[in-house]
């Protein structure tokens, strides 16, 4: 249904208002009494063999849906209906902001693929947690964590603090982006020096609260090896839980779109499937190098059950979609994970 009809109609519209559109619908339609158990009963899948504990937290299966989707914190019990064991919110800042100038959000029809140039537009700290507090959460929430875009690169790790050491009580995982292409010199932070200070100064915040956190670093599919190299240290260093690969890429490599177009588009952050080969290497390249001992939380061009399989073969623990719920619709959770159970994943 979704692929010959509602996509049809939404993809109609722009990217960002579909995206309006489909957030008012979901509050509307989960209003309406038994509708919850009914969405749930049609996309969701238990199997005990999808299970499984990372970082210190129990996954009911190992998809899960990548930050940018839920970027106000008021979606994602309503997502938890697709069949999802956990949700990123934000990226969130600890203000409010707009973001870029719109239009900022395009979709690349021939290659199942967007590119975004969005800027961490969020409604912030304050409003996060009200609507967390406000609707208790019903499956594990991440929250991805950004810098404003007015803070200089300098006085950064003030705003990772500010927005860990408010959000700690509401969620369950924290994610540092330093690795979105769409933050003005927002990558030099991922350089070794910035990236240890920024990390070692949330854990040390985690370590003197009472229930730490899980933290996790998401990295850049731009990275050469030996910045990925770089990176493992720092994570090893400062002893985080786990890397998220990858990103958005500012690449246009093999692409099928139409030069002129994407020139018009101009700068942003490429997902989707053009992405998957090159996440995909860099998964594997962490967990050969680390020899499994690190987390790896895969994402980037997932839009079959086949692609993520791919993932966790290659060293992903947990999976991650985003631009392929877009495209192929919510049925693919289901999907991937009847998928991974009956191929017996975890080997």
């Amino acid at each position: 249904m979704y692929k010959y009809f509602t996509k049809k109609i939404l993809f109609c519209f722009s990217p960002e208002l579909a995206h309006s559109i489909v957030s008012c619908a979901l509050k509307c339609f989960f209003a309406i009494p038994g509708v919850k158990a009914v969405f749930k009963k049609f996309y969701c899948y238990e199997n005990k063999n999808l299970r499984q504990q990372v970082f210190g937290l129990n996954f009911s299966n190992p998809v899960g849906l990548a930050a940018g989707f839920d970027k106000k914190a008021d979606l994602y019990n309503h997502l938890a209906k697709f069949g999802f064991s956990h949700i990123e919110i934000g990226t969130v800042t600890p203000k409010p902001q707009t973001g870029n100038p719109k239009p900022r959000l395009f979709r690349l029809k021939r290659d199942k693929a967007l590119i975004n140039r969005m800027g961490f537009n969020n409604k912030g700290i304050e409003k996060a947690i009200k609507n967390l507090k406000k609707n208790k959460p019903e499956l594990i929430i991440g929250c991805n964590i950004g810098k404003n875009t007015n803070t200089p690169n300098e006085e950064a790790v003030s705003d990772y603090l500010e927005c860990f050491n408010a959000l700690h009580s509401y969620v369950d995982y924290f994610v540092v982006n330093v690795s979105c292409p769409n933050i003005t010199n927002l990558k030099h932070l991922a350089d070794k020096e910035s990236l240890t200070n920024i990390l070692m100064s949330i854990q040390k915040a985690n370590k003197a609260i009472s229930q730490s956190r899980p933290v996790l670093l998401k990295i850049s599919p731009d990275l050469n090896e030996k910045q990925i190299d770089d990176t493992i240290e720092v994570v090893q260093k400062t002893g985080i839980d786990g890397i998220i690969a990858t990103n958005t890429t500012t690449s246009r490599d093999n692409l099928s779109t139409d030069d002129k177009q994407i020139k018009k588009i101009g700068n942003g952050g490429l997902s989707g499937l053009p992405l998957k080969q090159k996440s995909t290497e860099i998964i594997a390249y962490i967990a050969n190098k680390t020899q499994g001992k690190i987390p790896i939380i895969g994402v980037g061009g997932i839009q079959s059950p086949e692609d993520a399989l791919e993932k966790i073969k290659a060293g992903a623990t947990l999976v991650q979609v985003y631009t392929g719920f877009i495209y192929e619709g919510p049925s693919i959770v289901k999907k991937i994970n009847k998928y991974l159970a009956k191929n017996n994943y975890k080997n």
